[in-house]
C-alpha cells in the first residue's frame, strides 16, 4: 500500500485541512447579524449593542491573518510551484473582476440618477413617493451644496497617481534584484495610501460638520448623500485594505522572503493596487466634476 504522505508526483499543491473557511464563515454572520443588532436591534437587544459586531469582526480578522500566514508558509516551503503560480494569478484576476462589478453596480445607480433625472418626474406624487419623486427630478438635488472637486479631492487624486508610481518602481526594482530601491518604493506607497485615508477622513468630517449635503428637503440630501457615501466609502475601504496589503508585502521583502523570480504577493497586491487607482479616476472624474 503506498504512503498517503509520500511526496506528491506532480506539480499541484494539495492542502491541508484548515478550519478557517469555517471560521471565516461563522465570524462574518456573526458581525453582519451584529450589523443589524447595532443599528436596528435583534433578538430582544436594543439598537445600539455593539459587542456582537466587534467580536465577529475580531473573528474576521483573525482568520484573515491566520489564513493569509498559512499560504505565506506554504510559499516558503515550495508548494507554490509553477503550475499553483498560474492558479493564484487566475484567481487573482478573477477576484479583480467581481471587484469590478461591484464598483459598476454603484455607478450604475449613480449614472441612472444623474443622467436620467429629468425621468423621475413621471413618477406619481403620491404617498410616501411625494418626496422621492421631487428630490429625483434634478441632480444635484436642488439646494445641496457639493464639495470644491480641486481642493481635497484632487489632492486625493495626485496622491494615489503618484502611489501607482512609487508601486511600479518598487515591482521594477524587485524584478531587477535592486532590493533597497525596492523598499524604498514600497514605503513611500505604504505612506501614501495612509495619506490618502487621511485626507479622506478630514473631508468627511468637513462634510459632517460643514453640513454639506444637507438641504430643507431632507429626500434630497439622502438622495445624494447615500450614493455619496456609498461609493467613496467603499473605495476608502479598499485603498484601506490595499495599504495593509503593501505593508505586508513590505516586511516580507524586509524579512527576505520575496525575489526577483518568487514575488507574486508584491505583484497581486501591485494589481489590487492600480485597480484602487483607476476607481478613483472615475469617483473623481464623474462624481466630483462632471456631475458634481
Amino acid at each position: 500500500m503506498a504512503d498517503a504522505h509520500a511526496k506528491p508526483q506532480h506539480d499541484y499543491h494539495l492542502v491541508d485541512p484548515s478550519p478557517w473557511p469555517l471560521v471565516g464563515s461563522f465570524s462574518a454572520c456573526v458581525m453582519f447579524i451584529g450589523a443589524v443588532v447595532w443599528m436596528k436591534g435583534l433578538f430582544g437587544l436594543e439598537a445600539g449593542t455593539k459587542w456582537m459586531f466587534f467580536v465577529g469582526l475580531a473573528g474576521v480578522l483573525f482568520t484573515m491573518f491566520s489564513w493569509w500566514s498559512d499560504v505565506v508558509k506554504e510559499s516558503r516551503k515550495g508548494d507554490h510551484t509553477p503550475v499553483v503560480g498560474i492558479g493564484l494569478r487566475y484567481g487573482m484576476v478573477l477576484f479583480i473582476a467581481s471587484e469590478v462589478m461591484f464598483f459598476v453596480s454603484f455607478f450604475w445607480m449613480f449614472f441612472d440618477m444623474a443622467i436620467f433625472n429629468e425621468s423621475r418626474a413621471i413618477i406619481p406624487e403620491v404617498g410616501n413617493w411625494m418626496d422621492t419623486a421631487a428630490a429625483w427630478k434634478t441632480w444635484p438635488p436642488t439646494g445641496v451644496e457639493l464639495l470644491d472637486p480641486w481642493s481635497l479631492p484632487l489632492m486625493n487624486t495626485v496622491i494615489l497617481l503618484l502611489s501607482g508610481t512609487t508601486l511600479t518602481w518598487a515591482h521594477h526594482a524587485i524584478i531587477a534584484g535592486d532590493r533597497k530601491a525596492a523598499k524604498m518604493g514600497l514605503l513611500i506607497t505604504v505612506l501614501l495610501g495612509l495619506l490618502f485615508t487621511g485626507v479622506q477622513a478630514y473631508e468627511y468630517y468637513h462634510i459632517l460638520h460643514g453640513h454639506l449635503f444637507f438641504s430643507e428637503d431632507a429626500a434630497q440630501a439622502k438622495l445624494y448623500g447615500s450614493i455619496f457615501f456609498m461609493t467613496t466609502g467603499f473605495h476608502g475601504f479598499h485603498v484601506a485594505v490595499g495599504t495593509i496589503f503593501l505593508a505586508v508585502c513590505l516586511l516580507r521583502l524586509q524579512a527576505g522572503q520575496m525575489s526577483p523570480q518568487k514575488h507574486f504577493g508584491l505583484e497581486a497586491a501591485a494589481w489590487y493596487w492600480h485597480f484602487v487607482d483607476v476607481v478613483w479616476l472615475f469617483l473623481f472624474v464623474f462624481m466630483y466634476v462632471v456631475f458634481g
